[in-house]
């Protein structure tokens, strides 16, 4: 009888291991079936970009909140600053970022997207009330339109793209805005329309200063701050045929392998961008007079540095 009573305890174990097996293989099968399918896409040859309208970005005038109600659905967590999920009274749903972030991203994500990134859908609302949250003043909203799916992040160092003009571009940029914050988890895959497009999601810690030197970046670094971003140093020199930037934050190490020919393919189409078109990416933020003034003499000079940078001859003769 206690044999019998053996056996059976040793039979259920094994039905139990098995299940388990036949779940973790079904589950694994479906992780494998889910993986996000498409055309991989982060650039796009802007060809209309003299005509690009950097005041309304990416979503145009047809993307607008609809702000005569404004429903709250959730707070989101993460990140540095409040955000909260909304409904707006066409019953599109946003995420609203609010604080020091919200003016640097709206006007990141119009400069991107002005030289043919793809990038989220945002806009800048001066003061709205988010019933039982309060009313805030310089509030971003981001679109989460039902069609985009969000499929995960992407990272810096290994993705489809790396070596690519696009991504040594994408990478110049990031250091001409100043954006320290260079982590995984703020880029997004976006699957829309038979497409993956590889997106940096959030832009946030940008057009303020960090400190090159390691270490010391995290106690200097400022996002939204025009005055310590214009005076924020950027072109360091030309050796040979790679560009050294300066650049203090996460993931420094991504910038060691900019090269002339990089900077030119970024440059050749920062420079057909209008300083009306700059003017417009940070208005678009609703950032001051003066402050719009530093901001686009400052991005012009960055630009404008990068398109006339030439090989050091010295350094060339010496391989």
């Amino acid at each position: 009888m206690r044999t019998s009573k053996f056996q059976t305890v040793i039979l259920l174990a094994l039905v139990l291991c098995m299940s388990a097996l036949d779940v973790g293989v079904v589950a694994q099968q479906k992780k494998k079936k889910e993986t996000p399918q498409g055309t991989r896409v982060m650039w796009r040859r802007p060809a209309d970009i003299s005509s690009r309208d950097l005041f309304l970005g990416p979503g145009g005038a047809g993307m607008r909140p609809d702000l005569r109600r404004i429903t709250f659905l959730k707070e989101e967590k993460g990140g540095y600053s409040k955000k909260y999920r909304v409904r707006d009274a066409s019953g599109r749903e946003w995420v609203v970022k609010i604080g020091k972030e919200a003016q640097s991203e709206t006007s990141a994500i119009r400069l991107l997207w002005g030289v043919g990134y793809l990038t989220e859908v945002n806009y800048l609302v001066p003061r709205v009330t988010i019933p039982g949250k309060g009313t805030f003043n310089n509030v971003r909203f981001e679109a989460r339109p039902e069609e985009w799916d969000r499929a995960g992040e992407w990272k810096w160092k290994k993705n489809p793209f790396v070596g690519t003009p696009e991504y040594q571009g994408l990478k110049i940029m990031m250091a001409m805005i100043n954006n320290w914050d260079l982590k995984d988890s703020n880029n997004v895959i976006i699957q829309t329309n038979g497409e993956l497009r590889y997106v940096i999601s959030d832009l946030g810690a940008t057009f303020g200063h960090a400190s090159s030197t390691p270490l010391f970046w995290r106690l200097t670094r400022s996002r939204n701050n025009p005055s310590k971003y214009a005076k924020a140093k950027f072109f360091k020199e030309v050796k040979g045929d790679r560009v050294v930037l300066h650049f203090g934050g996460k993931n420094s190490g991504l910038m060691k392998d900019i090269t002339l020919r990089d900077v030119q393919w970024l440059s050749s189409w920062l420079s057909k961008l209008s300083d009306q078109q700059l003017r417009d990416a940070f208005r678009a933020a609703n950032y001051r007079q003066d402050e719009i003034n530093i901001l686009v003499r400052e991005v012009r000079e960055r630009s404008n540095e990068l398109l006339y940078l030439r090989r050091d001859p010295e350094l060339s003769r010496r391989r």
